[in-house]
C-alpha cells in the first residue's frame, strides 16, 4: 500500500508510543492527586508542556493541552472572542476548516458577532490589503489559517498578525497542517493563539495543543475542576501529552526534509499535469505546504478516481477528512471560485517526510490507469 493521505492523519510514531506507554500502564496517577503517583504524573505533564513550549518558542504557561485541532480552534476562537470583547466584529475567510467556520457561526448566532469574510484568490491566497481594509476599531479577533488543509496554500500570517495588532485586534491561526512543513514558532508568527493537532504529525488521535498568549483572558469551553489553569477542565491525558511532545521533537525547524519533499511533490505535480490532460492543479504553486499536491479532474468523478486508486493500493482523499462522504463540493474550492461540478472532482495527494520517489512514480502510474478506467484520457509518463 502507498499511503498518500497524511493530511488526513499520520501513523503514530514509535517514539511517541514508547514515550506514552508508562503513563498508560504503571504510571497511571491522576496529575491532580496529592500523592506520589499523582506527583509523578504531574511532573510528566509539566515536562511535556515545557517541551511543547520550547518547540513553539513560547512560555509553558501559554500551552493548553486539548483533544486536537477542532477543540483547539473552538477554544481559541470562542474563548478569546468572549473574554476579550473590544467589540462584536470578527474577520475570517470561507476557506477555513469547518471547526473555524462553525465556531464563528456559533458566535454570530448566539452572541451577536458580525463576521467579515475576506475575498479569496483563485489560488486560495488572501491579500494583506483586503485584511487591512476590513479591520475596524471594534474588531475583536481575526482567525486565518497558516496552511490550508485541502490545497496547501500558505498565508503570510506574521504580516496578518501585525496588521491586526495595529488596530488592537487579536489573531488566531489554525496551524494543524503545518507542523514539520513551515515555521510555526510564535516568535516568527507573532500570533495571539495557535492550534496544532497531534495526529497530523505522528502523535495519537485525540492529542493536541493550543497556544494562547498569557496576557489575554479565555472563556473556557469546558467547566469543572479548573485544570489547565482554568482554561480546560477535566483530568489531563498525561500519556497523550507526553506522546505529543515526543512527536513534536521529531520535527525541528528548519526541517531539511521539508525541502526534499517539496522537490518530490513538485516533480510529481508536473508529471501529473503532463500525463493527465484534464488535470488542473489547485492552490498556490509557490506558497504552499511542501507535502500537498491537489488536483481537479474536469469531466470525471473524483470519487471514482479515489476508488480506482485504492484498487491499485494508492490511498488518497478528496480533501478534508472531516467532509468525507459528503455529496457537497469542497467549500474551499468553491470559495476559490471553482464551479461546484469542478470542485467535486478534487483529489488530494499528501506526502510525509518518509515518502519516496519510487512511491510517487508508482502513484503516478496508478493515477494514469485510474483516469483511463473512469473514462478520461491520459498517457503513461515517460
Amino acid at each position: 500500500m502507498i499511503y498518500l493521505d497524511h493530511a488526513a492523519t499520520t501513523p503514530v510514531r514509535p517514539e511517541a508510543l514508547q514515550a506514552a506507554w508508562p503513563w498508560l500502564t504503571s504510571e497511571f496517577g491522576n496529575p491532580s492527586s496529592t500523592h506520589e503517583l499523582g506527583f509523578r504524573a504531574n511532573e510528566a505533564l509539566e515536562s511535556a508542556r515545557a517541551q511543547v513550549a520550547k518547540w513553539l518558542d513560547c512560555r509553558a504557561s501559554e500551552v493548553v493541552f486539548t483533544s486536537g485541532g477542532t477543540e483547539g480552534d473552538n477554544l481559541a476562537i470562542k474563548g478569546l472572542a468572549l473574554a476579550n470583547p473590544r467589540g462584536r466584529h470578527l474577520i475570517s475567510a470561507r476557506t477555513e476548516h469547518e471547526a473555524v467556520l462553525e465556531a464563528l457561526d456559533y458566535l454570530e448566532r448566539q452572541h451577536g458577532f458580525e463576521i467579515t469574510w475576506l475575498p479569496v484568490a483563485a489560488d486560495g491566497a488572501i491579500a494583506l490589503a483586503d485584511l487591512t481594509a476590513a479591520l475596524r476599531p471594534d474588531t475583536t479577533l481575526v482567525t486565518l489559517m497558516l496552511g490550508n488543509n485541502e490545497v496547501g496554500t500558505v498565508h503570510p500570517i506574521a504580516s496578518f498578525a501585525a496588521a491586526a495588532h495595529e488596530v488592537g485586534a487579536l489573531l488566531h491561526t489554525d496551524a494543524v497542517q503545518c507542523v514539520g512543513w513551515v515555521d510555526c514558532r510564535i516568535s516568527t508568527l507573532g500570533v495571539d493563539a495557535l492550534t496544532i493537532s497531534g495526529h497530523k504529525f505522528g502523535a495519537p488521535k485525540g492529542s493536541g495543543a493550543t497556544f494562547i498568549r498569557a496576557k489575554f483572558g479565555v472563556e473556557p469551553l469546558i467547566h469543572g475542576g479548573g485544570q489547565e489553569a482554568e482554561r480546560r477542565s477535566g483530568t489531563e491525558n498525561v500519556a497523550w501529552a507526553v506522546a505529543l511532545a515526543s512527536a513534536l521533537a521529531l520535527h525541528p525547524w528548519p526541517n531539511e526534509a521539508a525541502k526534499q519533499i517539496a522537490d518530490l511533490r513538485d516533480t510529481f505535480a508536473a508529471e501529473v499535469l503532463k500525463a493527465v490532460p484534464c488535470a488542473v492543479a489547485t492552490g498556490s504553486m509557490t506558497k504552499r505546504l511542501a507535502n500537498i499536491a491537489s488536483f481537479c479532474f474536469e469531466g470525471l468523478s473524483g470519487e471514482a478516481i479515489l476508488l480506482e486508486l485504492e484498487r491499485r493500493s494508492v490511498i488518497v482523499s478528496s480533501g478534508s477528512a472531516c467532509a468525507a462522504g459528503s455529496d457537497e463540493p469542497s467549500h474551499v474550492l468553491t470559495a476559490m471560485g471553482f464551479a461546484a461540478e469542478i470542485a467535486q472532482t478534487a483529489v488530494r495527494f499528501s506526502l510525509s517526510h518518509q515518502t519516496t520517489e519510487a512511491e510517487l512514480e508508482s502513484a503516478l502510474k496508478a493515477l494514469v490507469e485510474s483516469v483511463a478506467a473512469v473514462g478520461g484520457t491520459s498517457k503513461i509518463a515517460e
